[in-house]
């Protein structure tokens, strides 16, 4: 249910009311009971929540990718890396010296 603030116009009373929307406003003041008690056209408070929505959305950052589920079956799946035994040798040892290439002669 939504908050609506009131202002009675008369004695400036104010005052946050939690209604449905489809409760009739209300017109008369609880403090002066004067029927000047006016609803205040107040910003909107609301936060945009689920899969779809990002903080980031609009308020200048990067946007962010949305979450999408691998269209892949689980048991079908790559591994995210490959185990360090499978993986082939490609460049030599941190301390072994590259060799020269040699020219033969034939």
């Amino acid at each position: 249910m939504p908050i609506y603030a009131y202002k009675c116009e008369s004695c400036g009373h104010r005052q946050d009311v939690l209604q449905k929307v489809s409760d009739p406003v209300l017109s008369i003041c609880p403090a002066c009971g004067a029927s000047s008690f006016v609803k205040q056209l107040t910003a909107a408070g609301f936060q945009l929540k689920g899969s779809g929505w990002y903080a980031t959305d609009f308020r200048g950052g990067t946007p962010a990718a949305p979450d999408k589920p691998d269209s892949k079956p689980a048991d079908t799946a790559a591994p995210a890396t490959a185990p360090a035994a499978a993986t082939p040798a490609a460049a030599p040892a941190a301390s072994e010296k590259p060799r020269p290439p040699t020219s033969e002669a034939a």
